[in-house]
């Protein structure tokens, strides 16, 4: 289990704040507004109000000793540059901060922040990839790492079963359905399962693993 430490529990705060906690680490929520407190008060390990541009109340909950911190406001540059440099002077191993635009990133890298991350561009960028790829049919975000998509077989798939090919082994990827013409979508199908020319198919995995399939 690790521990983290939310800054800015607007809708991208309040999401990574919730996951995190889902996902079994310990979560310190904090935001100026008390309202977006009290949203996520149950949600999460410990929800409080602060002002985290204060390095005194940063110290005072102990920011030096989590994990990671995210910094999730990406409006005010100000803020979030002021908090990000205020957490590694604490001691913040890692600082994960929002930026709204280039030049935002470029700020936060040179207050020490150890990941800059822009939510709409990198979603927007994953999904023209998705889209311009003609192999992918439809797709769902998981989240910022894991997606579900529906796929024509790769050429090089066809007539092999899911076992020869080492689907999981060897593309870090799992074949949870496959739809073939005109039939029912069959669910977790078996390792002896033949691919064929036809089928689509139903892959969870790493959006990487996803982007480089027909590379491999």
């Amino acid at each position: 289990m690790k521990s983290f430490l939310i800054v800015g529990l607007g809708r991208f705060g309040s999401s990574i704040a919730k996951e995190l906690c889902d996902l079994g680490n310990e979560v310190l929520a904090i935001d100026i507004r008390d309202e977006r407190v009290q949203v996520i008060a149950d949600q999460v390990t410990h929800a409080m109000m602060g002002d985290a541009r204060d390095p005194e109340v940063l110290r005072s909950i102990g920011a030096g000793n989590f994990d990671c911190a995210v910094v999730a406001i990406g409006n005010d540059i100000g803020s979030s540059a002021l908090m990000t440099m205020n957490l590694k002077e604490l001691g913040v191993p890692r600082v994960v901060s929002k930026a709204h635009g280039e030049d935002h990133r470029k700020v936060l890298e040179k207050m020490g922040a150890d990941l800059v991350v822009i939510p709409e561009q990198e979603m927007a960028e994953r999904l023209a990839q998705n889209l311009s790829n003609t192999n992918i049919i439809n797709f769902i975000e998981l989240s910022s790492e894991y997606s579900i998509v529906e796929r024509k077989v790769p050429q090089s798939w066809v007539g092999q079963s899911l076992i020869d090919l080492g689907v999981r082994a060897k593309f870090k990827l799992n074949v949870i359905a496959v739809r073939q013409p005109g039939e029912e979508m069959i669910v977790a199908p078996g390792g002896a399962y033949k691919l064929g020319a036809d089928d689509t198919m139903m892959v969870l995995g790493r959006n990487t693993s996803i982007e480089h399939l027909d590379d491999k």
